[in-house]
C-alpha cells in the first residue's frame, strides 16, 4: 500500500493523518507549544510510538514546504511498514531458511534504497530498521530501490538488540560487518541468517555487535578503511548467496 503524502503540515491535516492510521515516521512540533490541538496530536503520536522532536520556529520554517505549518509538521512513510513476523512468514511461504538484513542507523536514503534493491535481488526475505537515528521509507528511498520496495518487506522496530534476541529464538544466527572480524570467506553463513550492516559513519554499534554470532571482515586493499554501507551489504549478501548455492 503506497501513501500519497510524505510531508504533512498544519494541525488539522496532521491530526487527521494520525486518526486515519497513517504511519508517521517523525513529528516536528514547535517548542513550548502546549495548547489543546498540539497536545492532542503529540499524545496520539506517542501512543503510536512516533518520534516527537521539539524544535524552534526557525527550524520549522526551514522544514516547511507550504509556509503554513501552524507549529507542527509530520513526515509519513512513502510505503507501509511490515511486521517482523511478515518477514518470517515470507521465508516460510518459500520454504527457505530466513535471510534478513538488519540496518543499524543507516541515515542516507540512497544507501537504504540501494540496500533494499540488492537485498531483494539476493533473495532476502526482508529488512529491519530502527525507529531512531535512521532514515525511514521516504520517497527518495523508494525511487532508489528501483521498485524493489514493492516486493521486499521492511519492518521498523524500537530496539534492534531486543529484536536480535527474539530472532535468535527462531534459530537465526547473526553476522555483522566489521574490519576487526574474521575473513568472510572463512565463516559458515549457511542456514537461517541475519546480516547486520552498520551506519555510514560509525559502523555497527558495540551493543549490537556483541549480540552477533559472527563478525565478518571484507577484504580490502586500498588506502581508505571502509566501504559504502550499501556496497558492504551487497558484498556480504552475495557471499551468503554463494554459500547457500554451494
Amino acid at each position: 500500500m503506497r501513501y500519497e503524502e510524505y510531508t504533512i503540515e498544519g494541525r488539522n491535516a496532521v491530526l487527521e493523518a494520525i486518526r486515519a492510521g497513517k504511519t508517521i515516521d517523525k513529528l516536528f512540533v514547535l517548542s513550548g507549544s502546549q495548547d489543546g490541538p498540539i497536545r492532542t496530536i503529540t499524545d496520539k503520536a506517542k501512543k503510536m510510538d512516533t518520534i516527537v522532536t521539539y524544535v524552534n520556529k526557525e527550524r520549522l520554517d526551514q522544514l516547511s514546504q507550504t509556509g503554513k505549518h501552524q507549529g507542527v509538521i509530520a513526515y509519513t512513510a512513502a510505503y507501509e511498514y511490515a511486521e517482523v513476523e511478515d518477514i518470517l512468514a515470507a521465508a516460510r511461504e518459500k520454504n527457505e531458511a530466513p535471510f534478513i538484513l538488519l540496518l543499524d542507523s543507516i541515515e542516507d536514503p540512497h544507501n537504504l534504497g540501494a540496500i533494499i534493491r540488492t537485498a531483494h535481488q539476493a533473495g532476502a526475505h526482508g529488512i529491519i530498521i530502527p525507529k531512531r537515528r535512521a532514515v525511514g521509507l521516504t520517497a527518495t528511498v523508494a525511487k532508489t530501490s528501483a521498485g524493489a520496495i514493492n516486493y521486499l518487506p521492511v519492518a521498523k522496530v524500537t530496539n534492534l538488540s531486543v529484536t536480535i534476541e527474539e530472532l535468535k529464538k527462531e534459530g537465526i544466527w547473526f553476522v555483522c560487518a566489521d574490519m576487526d572480524g574474521e575473513m568472510m570467506y572463512k565463516l559458515d553463513l549457511k542456514g537461517p541468517i541475519g546480516l547486520v550492516i552498520g551506519s555510514e559513519s560509525e559502523g555497527v554499534g558495540r551493543l549490537i555487535k556483541e549480540k552477533c554470532d559472527f563478525i565478518a571482515k571484507i577484504p580490502m586493499f586500498g588506502q581508505v578503511d571502509s566501504l559504502n554501507a550499501s556496497v558492504a551489504a551487497g558484498i556480504l549478501s552475495y557471499e551468503i548467496v554463494r554459500q547457500r548455492l554451494s
